[in-house]
């Protein structure tokens, strides 16, 4: 008690926090309780208000007016350095909150920083969900946090379902799979292959796609062509640059995203090697930095902008099937993905001068 004393003296009026301490609860509930929502307790309820009375708590007038039951406040937590796959998300979730009548607070999150003040300065702003694109999707840390203070979240873009919160995605193992097929299928053997941020469960699914249809083709995977990465340009250049410095180069390279693709052949113009002539390369995500660069990549096109419409459809059908006392378990999305071919593949150098006819 004396803490919350202090908190109070040092603020000026108590919080969200303090009502949570009082009341033995988390932060989420609080705001539960003060915007009318269900999903909580008899006995939680009670301690509750029996909180707020003895600090004589005042919840913010605006944020409660935001908080309403007509519209939510979902907060869109960030740290992904692609800026393209950021902007394709960005516009999914603005076009859905448009829709929904939801008002979206996007917030960039340093996964280094003190997790729960982050969150307890969220939640006292009456936020009533969160979405969670990469890499925070994959964050157990912040996960469990999120879930101990019961707090509705949504995550889009994980490799695998999550049993507490809702999750939107695609195959990434097999989307894989499908491209590591179809550069097989142009005659290449020695295709190079950049892994993704090892912090991501999409990233091994990704690598494990490639081996399987490496391993199924009957080609050897040449552990010198398998190379780091960390979803950056930065990253697949210098992986790129690593593997086209070999004596016995790749004939094709496979990024795990477009920035890194991008990369690759910002590599082989370094090496004075022209795509697909000389190398060819494929991507990840469709972002608008696939048709934007020279050659325009191949790449697995992953829906990122309805993923991020769906994802906050299933996040607000959540929180308003709760408010209603409706029996609701998060729910597991799968979107479907497609293979995009445009400029930058080709059979290998040896395969296309086979085909040239001899004088």
């Amino acid at each position: 008690m004396n803490d919350v004393r202090s908190r109070r003296r040092q603020s000026g009026r108590p919080t969200v926090s303090d009502v949570a301490r009082v009341a033995q609860c988390s932060p989420m509930t609080v705001s539960r309780v003060v915007n009318g929502g269900g999903g909580v307790r008899e006995e939680t309820r009670i301690a509750v208000e029996a909180a707020i009375r003895q600090l004589n708590y005042a919840p913010n007038r605006a944020a409660r007016s935001l908080a309403g039951a007509s519209q939510l406040r979902i907060a869109l937590l960030y740290s992904n350095p692609s800026a393209a796959y950021l902007s394709e998300l960005l516009i999914g979730c603005m076009d859905a909150a448009t829709r929904l009548d939801a008002h979206l607070m996007v917030e960039r999150f340093d996964p280094e920083q003190d997790q729960a003040k982050a969150i307890a300065k969220l939640t006292e702003s009456a936020i009533d969900g969160f979405l969670l694109p990469p890499p925070l999707c994959d964050d157990t840390a912040l996960l469990a946090r999120l879930r101990r203070a019961g707090a509705h979240a949504v995550l889009i873009g994980p490799g695998q379902a999550e049993a507490h919160h809702g999750v939107v995605m695609i195959d990434d193992y097999q989307a894989a799979y499908d491209m590591t097929r179809h550069i097989l299928a142009l005659g290449h053997c020695r295709i190079g292959f950049i892994i993704g941020n090892p912090q991501q469960s999409a990233s091994a699914l990704r690598l494990a796609g490639y081996r399987d249809a490496m391993a199924e083709a009957g080609a050897q995977v040449d552990e010198a062509l398998v190379r780091q990465g960390q979803f950056t340009y930065r990253s697949g250049l210098d992986a790129a640059m690593d593997m086209l410095a070999l004596a016995n180069r790749p004939t094709a390279i496979f990024a795990s995203n477009d920035d890194m693709a991008a990369g690759c052949i910002a590599a082989a113009h370094r090496n004075d090697l022209e795509v697909p002539r000389d190398l060819t390369v494929c991507g990840f995500d469709d972002t608008a930095l696939a048709s934007t660069i020279w050659p325009e990549l191949t790449t697995i096109r992953q829906p990122i902008r309805k993923m991020a419409e769906t994802g906050l459809e299933v996040l607000v059908q959540e929180i308003r099937d709760e408010r209603a006392d409706a029996n609701g378990r998060p729910r597991l999305t799968t979107l479907e993905y497609e293979l995009v071919r445009r400029e930058s593949d080709a059979g290998p150098p040896a395969a296309k001068a086979d085909r040239t006819p001899k004088a």
